[in-house]
């Protein structure tokens, strides 16, 4: 009954947050986003302890310290901003966040809307992302001060504005980031560099 119960829940995450994804025209991201959850190591976690109203990989941690399914998940799933960690070259800072793409943060934005809307069901309001943000606050202090910014005007403006304002202002981001990595591109292509 629980591994129905999960499959039913990832797969109603996902789906809305393809329908979000779509609406900024994040079509390929959203197509692809969090099918990790259905690999064995994320699902067998996810069903053993799946509860209904948080995130199964929560209840694992507290069982055993540490979610395997989580650190599957995270180095995976470049929408997490985990993922972006890496060491620094600032002499008292050993590890630290990383630039992520506009494109990652604002899938990271449509992942924490459809999670709140999955776990909180009626109870869910524009605002919801944002207070569940502001209760672990404390990412600033490892995420990238750009992408978390951006982050935060996103879910700030969803909380005052709406979905309407806020995916239309990603819409916006999103195309002026192509531009310019098309941009960038292109000036490496005339210049003959190779890894663009």
């Amino acid at each position: 009954m629980k591994a129905l119960e999960h499959f039913r829940t990832i797969t109603e995450h996902r789906h809305l947050v393809r329908r979000y994804c779509f609406r900024v025209g994040l079509y390929w991201q959203g197509l692809v986003h969090d099918l990790s959850k259905y690999s064995p190591t994320e699902f067998l976690v996810g069903a053993k302890y799946f509860q209904g109203d948080r995130s199964p990989n929560n209840a694992e941690k507290e069982a055993k310290g540490y979610s395997a399914s989580w650190l599957h998940h995270k180095g995976r799933n470049k929408h997490h901003f985990e993922y972006w960690i890496d060491y620094t070259t600032k002499p008292n800072q050993l590890l630290g966040g990383m630039k992520m793409p506009v494109r990652y943060v604002v899938e990271m934005c449509m992942d924490r809307i459809a999670a709140c809307r999955v776990y909180q069901k009626e109870r869910y309001t524009n605002a919801s992302p944002w207070e569940y943000h502001q209760k672990g606050r404390r990412v600033h202090e490892v995420m990238h001060p750009e992408s978390f910014a951006l982050l935060e005007k996103l879910l700030k403006m969803l909380a005052e504005q709406g979905e309407e304002a806020t995916f239309a202002y990603a819409r916006r981001i999103l195309r002026k980031d192509r531009r310019e990595r098309f941009q960038t591109a292109l000036k490496r292509l005339k210049h003959g560099k190779r890894g663009v």
